[in-house]
């Protein structure tokens, strides 16, 4: 198991053109479409990004559903809002739900929800289907509107995230 390292660090609230990047990679925007969309160039977002991780404790190299969900649950950005129904999901889906959205590499996500990392990606995809979610981004954000993932990501966070 990755060892963890833990911090009590209180959370910096974001500055406002922050904010808004924050709301877009909540919206399931990338890097280069925020870019188009604000008009920023492209290595300012990045710096924005890298800004915005330091901001909510979130490893520099986490994926972005990792990012949301940290964002989300230090209630950064708005919170989302779905008409589409919660599933129904069993505690294993509900395991696999939230180590998506705590680690990042295909590994710890298995290990976190305590299936083989052969089988991972199965499982994986059919919570997707489940849950009619596109990506595992969207996955984060929807279980946030459902109220499946609204504490706050437990302050410990692997290393192997970060490297």
């Amino acid at each position: 198991m990755t060892p963890s390292m833990t911090t009590s660090a209180p959370i910096t609230p974001l500055k406002r053109n922050h904010q808004r990047v924050a709301q877009h990679l909540v919206d399931g925007l990338t890097s280069q479409d925020i870019a188009t969309r604000t008009g920023l160039s492209p290595h300012t977002i990045r710096q924005y990004v890298r800004d915005i991780r330091v901001s909510v404790h979130c490893p520099p190299r986490c994926k972005p559903q990792v990012l949301v969900h940290f964002l989300l649950a230090a209630k950064q950005v708005a919170p989302p809002t779905t008409d589409r129904s919660t599933p129904e999901l069993d505690a294993e889906q509900q395991l696999l739900l939230k180590a998506v959205a705590e680690h990042s590499t295909p590994r710890d996500i298995a290990l976190a929800a305590k299936i083989a990392p052969a089988d991972a990606q199965s499982a994986l995809d059919e919570l997707l289907d489940e849950t009619g979610a596109a990506d595992v981004t969207q996955l984060v954000v929807l279980a946030h509107a459902w109220g499946l993932l609204g504490a706050r990501p437990t302050a410990a966070v692997e290393i192997g995230a970060s490297q």
